[in-house]
């Protein structure tokens, strides 16, 4: 394997990998070696979430702690009219109260091997960009395919590093029978709301807990972390351990600057409509607000998560920077004159960027799916694409419909959450709307995807005709193939054929720009690693990844590194108990009982993205202090650049969840569970 540390450290900078940790960093920065053994009981006691986030398993017999943000799409879909369980919030006394969370996966990485020589074997001779794309896409199915006995509780998963320069095959243990044990109302869980998001200081009981089963029963689990009987103090050395999904450090200025003049803007044009749409439709009814809220919580999360970073990138000093690294890193290329194949690739990059902005947009809206913003659509695309790629052998089919695929799209496919046509009706004719702002509503394919009706017309004729809310008609439509397919008078699934042969264009044309993209990044990486430029990590993958870091506000702005529940109820008192400032009943009846001392939420200097949400916070005992929730706003700047002077990880302290069960909830089952 390639080396990823070299003799001078950034800081705490780096996601890294578990079977290539920094031990020497660690040990020369903060005198703590990272024992092996240590490392696998974090490994073993960390859970992906199919949602799109991480927890970590807190006791023998499967329970899982998570932030509530990430499980709040699961407690939204088992609410009703009627029982609003992120409202009210939720906790099971007894197994039998525990609730099925029909659609969620959750996944244990067990083991990880290097397979980069047999990926890059399958590539001979002179291939062109295409012919080595589906070589390596053969071998990786190969790698990924799992005995169908297996694949209930098995997973393989070929994940691509240093975008192209390696690639390590991670087996997991998958769950697909999970339950809810306890949520706290969404105001507590989000005190603050919009305003205070991506902002320091923060009081939010962002946790909730689940429990995997197998079999029927808890599932029985040999690793888990154990609650720590103190809180952490400043300074204090911390680890996170989680599942970061994405950053772009390893991208060249001219795909920086593309982010920032024409995926960021593009994105944040998207979202601002879509909260306005959401927000309004909200308004008109308390139920209309229900049904909608987790759709506009993550619009505006991401809204704002993207502004953020579009800040970052539009400041002078950040973006010159970047471009003077790079261009101090191609003249020692030059002079070294041995790696004229990277030096070749920044060209090939920028032609390749230059060509995606050219026709990004269409291929965004279409391609990217961001034209249909409908689960009933999804869910029309889906079938029409398993019977199309069922056609394929299974080493040629795309990512996400080959065999050993088909237990996690199977539950995604046929969830049983229900679906509101209303919020279907709204979503889809705002991004109806916004494919014709973009592309044009004289466009052929616009044309014939409105059918001669308005955007706001034609989402109520596709959604008011569609069956796909039927979860016999999925299963009947997904098992009869093409033919099938091809039968039905669907709305969803007419349009979704009839625009299929222009979709999987644009996708494939993309696919060939990312693989070009891919092996020119490579051919930089690999020369990194040569001239020993800095620290040389993978970007995030939505893998398992370990960051350092130590507990610590932000010295130049006088930001406090923990907040307390005294915090917590002074700034409810000072907005006058105002949403997004207001506590429940429950709450503000159990204040007196409350500890006002404890700490509530605390920076840190990890590196953390998106994905990270949920990731346990351990101290050098390996024992859980916190819960990773949010970063700051400087911290959106780490998806390009790693800061540690104003960046923070935002976590909820694990005794200020401790205190909430013991004197709000009285959950006593749960805290003898967990050794508190």
């Amino acid at each position: 394997m390639m080396a990823m540390l070299v003799a001078e450290a950034r800081a705490d900078e780096g996601m890294w990998l578990f079977n290539d940790p920094p031990v020497e960093q660690v040990l020369q920065r903060h005198g703590f070696r990272i024992e092996a053994g240590w490392l696998d009981h974090l490994r073993e006691s960390s859970v992906r979430f199919s949602t799109g986030g991480s927890g970590s398993f807190v006791s023998s017999r499967g329970l899982i702690l998570t932030n509530h943000h990430v499980g709040a799409g699961i407690i939204d879909s088992l609410s009703r009219e009627g029982r609003d369980l992120m409202q009210d919030g939720f906790l099971a006394r007894t197994p039998a109260d525990e609730l099925p969370c029909g659609d969620l996966e959750l996944n244990v990485l067990e083991s990880i091997r290097d397979v980069t020589a047999e990926v890059e074997a399958a590539v001979a001779g002179e291939m062109d960009d295409q012919a080595a794309m589906m070589a390596r896409r053969a071998v990786i199915a190969g790698l990924e395919r799992v005995d169908e006995a297996e694949s209930a509780r098995r997973v393989r998963e070929v994940v691509t590093l240093h975008r192209g320069a390696a690639y390590h095959l991670y087996e997991y243990r998958r769950f697909t029978d999970v339950r809810l044990v306890f949520a706290p109302e969404r105001q507590i869980a989000a005190f603050g709301g919009d305003p205070d998001n991506f902002e320091f200081p923060r009081y939010c009981l962002d946790g909730c807990f689940f429990r995997a089963y197998e079999g029927g029963r808890p599932a029985s689990v040999g690793h888990f972390l154990r609650w720590a009987d103190e809180p952490v103090e400043e300074g204090e050395l911390v680890f996170t351990s989680g599942h970061p999904g994405r950053t772009s450090r390893a991208l060249t200025h001219a795909q920086v600057r593309a982010m920032r003049d024409t995926w960021l803007p593009f994105d944040l044009e998207a979202l601002h409509r879509r909260e306005v749409a959401l927000g309004t439709w909200s308004e008109r009814d308390p139920e209309n607000r229900r049904r909608a809220r987790g759709a506009l919580v993550g619009t505006q999360n991401g809204r704002k998560a993207r502004g953020g970073m579009l800040g970052r990138l539009l400041d002078p000093s950040f973006i010159d920077r970047h471009g003077r690294e790079e261009a101090e890193f191609r003249a020692r290329l030059r002079e070294r004159g041995s790696h004229a194949a990277a030096e070749s690739a920044f060209a090939e990059i920028e032609a390749v960027v230059g060509r995606q902005q050219a026709d990004g947009f269409r291929g965004a809206l279409l391609g990217g799916m961001r034209a249909f913003d409908s689960r009933l659509f999804g869910m029309a695309w889906t079938l029409v694409t398993v019977a199309t790629e069922r056609e394929l052998p299974d080493e040629e089919r795309k990512d996400g419909f080959r065999d050993a695929d088909r237990v996690s799209l199977e539950l995604d496919l046929f969830s049983e959450d229900p679906i509101y046509r209303d919020v279907e009706r709204a979503r889809l004719a705002d991004s109806l709307t916004f494919l014709c702002v973009k592309v044009g509503a004289e466009d052929a394919t616009v044309v014939r995807i409105l059918g001669g009706k308005s955007p706001q017309d034609r989402a109520r004729e596709l959604v008011d005709g569609c069956g796909l809310d039927s979860l016999e008609l999925r299963r009947a439509l997904y098992e009869g193939g093409q033919a099938a397919i091809e039968a039905s008078e669907d709305p969803m699934i007419v349009l979704a054929r009839g625009i299929e042969e222009e979709v999987r264009s644009l996708q494939e044309r993309w696919e060939r720009d990312e693989e070009v993209l891919a092996q020119c990044q490579a051919k930089i990486v690999r020369a990194r690693f040569d001239l020993a430029e800095g620290v040389v990590y993978p970007d995030a993958t939505f893998s398992l990844r370990l960051s350092v870091g130590k507990v610590r506000g932000v010295e130049e702005s006088g930001v406090p590194f923990r907040t307390t529940y005294a915090g917590l109820f002074g700034r409810n008192e000072r907005m006058g108990g105002a949403a997004p400032f207001d506590l429940s009943a429950r709450w503000l009846e159990a204040a007196p009982r409350v500890d006002p001392s404890v700490p509530l939420n605390f920076v840190s200097t990890n590196d953390i993205t998106g994905g990270n949400s949920g990731s346990p916070v351990v101290d050098r005992q390996g024992r859980l202090v916190g819960l990773v929730f949010d970063g700051n706003l400087d911290s959106l700047g780490n998806d390009v650049r790693y800061d540690e002077a104003r960046a923070r990880a935002v976590s909820v302290c694990a005794l200020g969840i401790v205190e909430a069960l013991r004197s709000v909830y009285a959950a006593e089952e749960l805290l003898e569970e967990i050794g508190r």
